[in-house]
């Protein structure tokens, strides 16, 4: 094969598993649902909110390919994308969002998984409401 048919051939591959949609969500590892359990431990679910207020990328933590938390203060916030975020729980993959008109994240933004590794999109989802968890 050619080096151009191998290109061809990764690329059409990677297209196809971001298609892939997940007809059943995976159940948490025992360290997703510690982590999870962790950063919510002591805190009351709020109203669900259309948008974040203040977000910062290191403020977010991966729990699943489900479940995505974000700091800011005391309060997590939980996001749950409708149909979920597929791969971005598992490996070296990463959510890579963009905040559009200032608002910060809002419900309905697309985000995009990127293999760490090879820099390579193999996904995108859409953010559902956040949920303030506050002490």
């Amino acid at each position: 094969m050619t080096m151009r048919m191998l290109l061809l051939a990764a690329i059409a591959a990677a297209g196809l598993s971001a298609c892939e949609t997940a007809t059943e969500p995976r159940e948490r590892t025992v360290q997703q649902q510690q982590s999870y359990d962790r950063l919510l431990a002591g805190k009351t679910a709020g109203n669900a909110e259309r948008c974040l207020p203040t977000y910062r990328s290191e403020d977010m933590t991966v729990i699943d390919d489900n479940t995505i938390l974000f700091r800011d203060g005391r309060t997590v916030y939980v996001n749950n994308p409708p149909g979920g975020c597929h791969l971005l729980g598992r490996g070296n993959y990463a959510l890579v969002t963009r905040s559009v008109g200032g608002l910060g994240l809002c419900r309905g933004d697309i985000a995009t998984v990127v293999d760490t590794s090879s820099g390579i999109t193999v996904g995108s989802c859409s953010l559902g409401d956040f949920v303030p968890y506050r002490s």
